[in-house]
């Protein structure tokens, strides 16, 4: 397959003095750099952002030769595949290198959200819905996850002391991701408390159920693993796979997740591996829910049982199987074209023993799942440390 040979990851958070461009920029020059690579050995570039009117400048591909005047003939692809813009990207950069096209990509996935008011937000990000039958529902993209939330409360009781778990776990594992968004350890109680500071936002949902708006990009080499035999570091793509299912909440069971499942167990087959024989996991915890619903697609509970795992401390530091050490989105913050490829970064760092979030002890593999839409653009990649 291909492996990953060099890495960056900008802060996330309100970046008021950072445009696009200079992000790419910014993240471009220190992926090449610490892959040790020249840029005039850079093939091919893979950028994801969504945007979507978060900005008014589109075509981002573009972008990156004014950003970087090294790569100015350099081919320049944009890709978006809503919250799973980043691994489409990746899986772009994958099959250029399956073609024989190039022996190093560089992958950049991109956002700058914080630059409108948070309801105009909200509206973009609809978009990214069933428009047709979706787009008039309230508290945007968390009105759609608060109506996954309330039809899972339905079909297998209240679950909500269940998720402010899951806040509590990322945004401890946060506090000590250096480049998250939001370093503070709310705590279980204040998680799972109405309050003027934690209102329902949609639904059953809280605010501390969501993730945040944030600014921010995330990189990759990804190179042919010829090329990376003779490189410094390379952390090996195991599987990579993406499984795809309706848009349409009306289409579907949204609290099945059946396509992420799908998605999940391929990755897990073709990599010749068990849930058991993974380190940690990076999911995407878009809204709590979400990461509940993955417990039971990945196997770790079964169905309407995600709830028992929440309470249980099965995916904490030292659990069966920690997810989101890094804070997740839910943390870390979720500039919806660097997300993709921030989990891989994330799950990169810690599998060479960098600071990445709360510390995996002896981590060897690493499962990501990243999602677009209602479960509608499923991807899963596994990454193993090769040196």
């Amino acid at each position: 397959m291909a492996s990953i040979t060099g890495w960056a990851h900008t802060p996330f958070g309100k970046l008021t003095d950072k445009t696009v461009e200079a992000l790419i920029g910014d993240i471009a020059n220190e992926t090449i750099e610490k892959a040790g690579l020249s840029v005039d050995e850079i093939d091919a570039v893979c950028l994801g952002t969504f945007n979507a009117g978060l900005v008014r400048q589109d075509f981002t591909g573009s972008l990156v030769s004014s950003a970087v005047p090294e790569l100015r003939h350099v081919p320049a692809t944009r890709y978006e595949n809503a919250c799973a813009t980043g691994s489409a990207a990746i899986h772009g950069a994958l099959d250029r290198i399956a073609a024989g096209k190039a022996r190093h990509v560089l992958v950049i996935g991109v956002e700058k959200m914080t630059a409108l008011p948070t309801a105009d937000v909200g509206n973009v990000l609809l978009k990214a819905s069933y428009v047709e039958e979706e787009a008039d529902i309230d508290a945007g993209f968390a009105g759609i996850f608060g109506r996954i939330t309330s039809a899972y409360f339905q079909k297998f009781g209240d679950q909500s002391d269940a998720l402010a778990h899951i806040a509590a776990k990322n945004h401890a594992n946060g506090t000590l991701n250096p480049l998250a968004h939001m370093q503070k350890d709310f705590g279980f109680e204040f998680c799972n408390q109405i309050s003027d500071k934690n209102p329902y936002v949609a639904g059953p949902l809280r605010r501390t159920d969501c993730s945040l708006i944030s600014d921010g990009a995330a990189a990759l080499i990804i190179s042919h693993d010829k090329a990376a035999e003779a490189m410094e570091h390379a952390v090996s793509f195991r599987a990579a796979e993406q499984v795809n299912d309706y848009l349409a909440l009306s289409k579907k069971d949204p609290t099945e997740f059946l396509g992420a499942r799908m998605s999940w167990n391929k990755a897990l087959e073709s990599a010749g591996l068990t849930l058991d024989d993974l380190s940690f996991a990076e999911v995407h915890d878009c809204f709590t829910i979400a990461e509940l619903i993955e417990y039971e697609i990945m196997g770790l509970a079964k169905r309407g049982q995600g709830g028992d795992i929440a309470r249980s401390g099965e995916t904490a530091i030292g659990g069966r199987l920690p997810v989101n050490p890094s804070g997740g989105l839910k943390a870390k913050g979720h500039p919806v074209g660097a997300t993709g490829v921030s989990m891989h970064v994330m799950a990169t760092k810690q599998l060479m023993g960098e600071i990445a979030g709360a510390k995996v002890k002896d981590a060897k593999l690493a499962a990501i799942f990243n999602m677009g839409g209602t479960a509608a653009a499923n991807y899963t990649s596994i990454l193993e440390r090769l040196r």
